[in-house]
Parts: structure tokens; C-alpha cells; sequence
């Protein structure tokens, strides 16, 4: 899951829509935000294994602390409660922002093969959606068209920045989620580690400027 996991924080801006979109996306996102970090510091492992399922060549051989149940509720936990004392926010952002980590853990069960851990060195779950390419594809982007939708009539440009960063930030979504699909495997370990922590700290950051620049609906 990739796009779909950026939809939900999209679509949660209706519900929490004074919190800036940068931030949903670092909820929605924060297992994998942190998953290269704990790679490159070898306290998680993959694999690039060709075939694993139809849709990824990796095989995400231990991510304990970044993909359980168990350390995602603790993350959801500290990202929430972080969040709410330094803005000054109520409970209803503290459970918006938690539901959006955890929200990563279930949506991972749904697509990976059985590798997702209810706890570190605990029984792992999944149920495949990834073994077929199509469906994937289909449900992902039913998602991500829906929460763009979503966002769209929840907030409103205050100018042109707001305009196009939004478009810009939805297409080089899209275009991510194809090169993904279509560019093959990686070609190392490290490679998947730069990508993920430079690519993942663009897509905030763009986020966060594009956001700047709308405002919710009234």
C-alpha cells in the first residue's frame, strides 16, 4: 500500500481541519517514515527478492519496531500526544492523529503476505492483497481518487500556490505510485533507504507549503 495510505490522510482533513495536511501524512505514513531510518541503523531488515508478491519484489524480512501493532500504537500514542500539547489541541486531534498511524498497520495486513507483526517476535499477519497486481491497483486508486475529492471540497485555494501545489502534489503522487509499479526492482538496499527518507521528506514538505495555501471550507 502507497497511495492509499496518503488518501487517508487526505481524507481526514474534513475531520481535522485545522491540522495541516503535512502533518496527517506524517500520521498516515509514520511506519514507513521511520522504517528506513531503522534499516539504514540495521535494527530492521528486507530483502530485494523479485516475485515475493505480484506487486513488490521485497520481502520485508523484520520491522518490528516500525510495522507492529503493538510499537505503532506507542508511536500513535507519542506522535498524538506531541502534537496536541505543542499546538494546543483537543482530544478529537489526538484521536484523528492516532487513528491515521494505526490506520498503516491495517492496511499492510490487508495487502502484504504474512508478514506484518502483532508485537516484536509475535505471531505475523497478512492477508496477500498484493498478490494480485490488478486488484491492487484497482482498489489503491479508487481510494486515492475519492480522498483527493475529499480534500478538494474540504478546503479551498487562497491562491495560485494553493491551486496548483495541490494538483502538483497529487500528480507527483501518482506518478510516484506508477514509477513504483513499472521501474522494477531496486538496485540495493541502500537505494530503497535514500529514496525513502529523501522521498518521504519531499512529499511532507510539499504537503506542508500546498496546505499553507488552502483553506477550509467554512
Amino acid at each position: 500500500m502507497f497511495i492509499g495510505h496518503f488518501a487517508l490522510g487526505f481524507a481526514a482533513k474534513p475531520a481535522a481541519p485545522r491540522v495541516s495536511l503535512a502533518i496527517l501524512f506524517v500520521a498516515a505514513q509514520l511506519a514507513d517514515l521511520l522504517w528506513p531510518l531503522f534499516v539504514a541503523a540495521g535494527l530492521e531488515q528486507v530483502r530485494i527478492d523479485p516475485g515475493n508478491t505480484a506487486f513488490t519484489p521485497l520481502d520485508f524480512v523484520s520491522y518490528p519496531y516500525s510495522h507492529s501493532l503493538l510499537m505503532l500504537t506507542l508511536w500513535a500514542a507519542a506522535l498524538g500526544a506531541a502534537y496536541v500539547t505543542i499546538e494546543h489541541a483537543g482530544a478529537r486531534v489526538f484521536w484523528i492523529l492516532a487513528a491515521l498511524v494505526l490506520s498503516h498497520w491495517v492496511l499492510d495486513v490487508m495487502t502484504h503476505r504474512p508478514d506484518m507483526p502483532l508485537y516484536p517476535g509475535g505471531p505475523k499477519l497478512g492477508l496477500g492483497l498484493w498478490n494480485s497486481m490488478a486488484l491492487t491497483i484497482a482498489i489503491e486508486s479508487a481510494m486515492y481518487a475519492a480522498a483527493l475529492v475529499i480534500y478538494a471540497r474540504a478546503t479551498r485555494p487562497r491562491d495560485g500556490i494553493g491551486r496548483w501545489g495541490f494538483v502538483a502534489l497529487a500528480a507527483i503522487l501518482a506518478a510516484s505510485y506508477v514509477a513504483n509499479i513499472v521501474g522494477g526492482p531496486p538496485p540495493s538496499v541502500t537505494a530503497i533507504v535514500v529514496v525513502g527518507t529523501i522521498g518521504g521528506a519531499m512529499t511532507i514538505g510539499l504537503a506542508l507549503w500546498t496546505d499553507r495555501h488552502r483553506a477550509p471550507e467554512d
